[in-house]
């Protein structure tokens, strides 16, 4: 296995986690979705 040069490191450590970003974003919108299925699906429904 190659070493990591000193650039590179710095390069990923500097970096935004954009996966991480991407994670928390599908996270939070299925949690909207499912609070608006609540919301308009089961207890405006029901009065």
């Amino acid at each position: 296995m190659d070493k990591m040069s000193e650039e590179d490191r710095k390069r990923i450590l500097e970096s935004p986690p954009v996966g991480t970003f991407a994670l928390m974003s599908v996270v939070i919108g299925g949690m909207v979705v499912a609070w608006l299925f609540l919301y308009y699906g089961v207890f405006l429904t029901r009065g």
